[in-house]
């Protein structure tokens, strides 16, 4: 599994070197960033319903509550998403996936794997993704091409703002491939125990790993 693990590792990592850096950097030059601000505003609020579900098949009801608030704030006083409002009275955002709704659950996390293209993962949250897929109350009413679109364009600008995170990291791990596991793992722990586990992570890799509202990420 490793093998396989460290050449689809190998291949993300050249396409992001090739691809998706340059074109996160453009969309950092050219996009000002009150605009990209909006822009991740607005695909964390379609998530929401997904957040929301997690939340209360966690039995989490303050959770819950929290992120009804946030998406009715933000999608009647914040222009359908684009303003983050619901944080300026005080509920801050938070994400939830149907892979760390089944760690909650006790499901172990099984084998560490790499998919292409979206990154590091395991069999519990490989198949969290269509979990949240099937909680996503876009995937009955949204074309394919704007599902598809919205994540393209949440990976963009994820890694638009972890880039100098991403470079470090590469430049500091005497093995990349090992410490990306690493960190992979201690992050998921930490979300599935609300925190309590703190593990050691640099800043950033919260937007470098899949996580938030999609999962979905470029980074290696």
């Amino acid at each position: 599994m490793e093998t396989v693990n460290r050449f689809i590792f190998a291949f993300n990592d050249a396409a992001d070197t090739i691809i998706f850096r340059p074109v996160a950097e453009g969309y950092r030059f050219l996009v000002p960033s009150p605009i990209r601000d909006s822009v991740r505003n607005f695909i964390r609020n379609t998530y929401t319903p997904v957040i929301l579900a997690n939340d209360l098949l966690q039995g989490d009801i303050e959770k819950a509550e929290n992120t009804f608030a946030r998406f009715l704030i933000n999608t009647i006083a914040g222009a359908g998403g684009l303003a983050d409002v619901a944080s300026q009275t005080g509920l801050e955002y938070h994400s939830e996936d149907f892979g760390q709704t089944m760690g909650t659950w006790g499901v172990p996390e099984g084998p560490y794997l790499v998919l292409p293209i979206l990154g590091p993962s395991n069999v519990r949250d490989g198949v969290g993704l269509i979990g949240d897929a099937l909680l996503d109350p876009l995937t009955y009413v949204a074309k394919t091409e704007v599902l598809i679109g919205r994540k393209v364009t949440d990976g963009i600008d994820k890694r638009s703002r972890n880039i100098e995170t991403v470079d470090e990291l590469k430049r500091d791990s005497v093995d990349f491939y090992a410490r990306v596991r690493s960190l992979y793992h201690q992050k998921r722990e930490n979300e599935i125990n609300d925190g309590e586990a703190e593990p050691t992570l640099a800043p950033g890799l919260t937007d470098i790993f899949p996580e938030d509202d999609d999962q979905v990420s470029f980074a290696e």
